[in-house]
């Protein structure tokens, strides 16, 4: 069952949106498949491939989450995000951003 803000999540009895967007976004897998969506539409095979060959039943369950929270559409293209989706895409790009410069103040060479 998909979680849904306003139902309660780890940490957040209520339900508050920023939980539930957490607890999603914290799940194995969630946020590469979305940031592995960023940059265009993708086949199931072409995702699986993009996301290191990760469980194709792990990859159902995790695009059957992201649809049923409208975040990620399928079409005679393949997988996408929604205009929902690309609006979080946009600020985890912004996120990528900030990590890569507090990598750069931890002494990290990490790309």
């Amino acid at each position: 069952m998909t979680k849904r803000p306003g139902t309660p999540v780890r940490g957040s009895a209520t339900g508050r949106p920023i939980m539930v967007l957490l607890d999603v976004l914290g799940q194995r897998w969630t946020l590469r498949i979305l940031w592995e969506l960023r940059g265009g539409p993708a086949t199931f095979r072409v995702l699986r491939t993009r996301c290191d060959e990760l469980s194709p039943t792990v990859l159902n369950l995790r695009l059957k989450t992201l649809r049923d929270l409208n975040l990620v559409g399928l079409d005679d293209d393949g997988y996408s995000l929604t205009v929902k989706g690309y609006e979080l895409g946009e600020r985890l790009g912004d996120l990528d951003t900030w990590a890569r410069d507090w990598a750069r103040t931890t002494g990290s060479q990490a790309e």
